[in-house]
């Protein structure tokens, strides 16, 4: 068992976008990151390194988070290395493009694949996590949900509908597991990402008129990830990242 006393921040979804600024960010802060994938090897793996390039404490771990028994061995093989958790970031998530309207093109299997991931990965990964986190004062986890979950308007309908349920499964939570472990959530508005190429004209209208004039970057969220993470005051918050969208 590596004896560090440094925090450890396990990360879902944190080879690519969000998840890798936010690696990075923590990464750079002091903590020994844990990336957890999915499909991304090779961006997991490519992030790991750029972070052990400044010498700085990483690790990749592939992991359905859908997948109850493989969350549970996951963080079990977290603390093996590290010695604990200290900070969940619920990162992993999926959408589908959809004419939002067109609710025929709306079938079961996306209602499944999407809350398997963006609702039931979040609880899978949050439950395994609590006992450990209980146990590091000052130990939080942050939800990133979306701007759709609060305007009920995104990618696609059940997309919109998953992050509402993030959204509210954060409140929860938040009251589970008081006093010991601080639970926010982010809603980021529109992001520069993988997950919008090809479809920047569609982000952009969705969008609207932003107030600040700007798309925020994956290293915009990271900073705010980072400060709900410390910030003692906070739980069961909704943190919306817009850029103004909502006013």
């Amino acid at each position: 068992m590596n004896s560090t006393q440094k925090p450890v921040a396990v990360i879902t979804g944190g080879g690519t976008g969000i998840g890798r600024a936010t690696s990075e960010k923590l990464a750079a802060a002091g903590c020994a990151v844990v990336i957890i994938y999915s499909r991304s090897d090779a961006e997991a793996n490519d992030t790991v390194n750029a972070i052990r390039a400044r010498g700085q404490d990483a690790i990749a771990i592939q992991t359905d988070v859908a997948d109850d028994g493989q969350v549970r061995r996951t963080m079990a093989e977290v603390v093996d290395s590290f010695g604990n958790i200290t900070y969940l970031i619920n990162n992993a998530g999926i959408t589908r493009q959809l004419p939002f309207a067109d609710l025929e093109a709306v079938a079961d299997d996306v209602w499944d694949d999407l809350f398997a991931v963006n609702v039931k990965g979040a609880f899978n990964c949050s439950r395994a996590a609590a006992p450990h986190l209980r146990a590091v004062p000052g130990s939080a986890i942050v939800n990133v949900g979306s701007i759709a979950g609060e305007t009920g308007y995104g990618s696609s309908l059940p997309y919109a509908v998953s992050k509402a349920a993030l959204h509210g499964m954060t409140k929860s939570l938040a009251r589970a597991l008081a006093p010991e472990i601080r639970v926010n959530c982010i809603a980021p508005g529109a992001v520069e990402t993988r997950w919008w190429s090809g479809n920047e004209a569609k982000m952009r209208q969705l969008s609207g008129n932003l107030p600040l004039q700007r798309i925020s970057t994956p290293e915009d969220i990271a900073e705010t990830i980072s400060l709900l993470l410390t910030s003692r005051s906070l739980t069961g918050q909704i943190i919306r990242a817009e850029n103004g969208q909502t006013l």
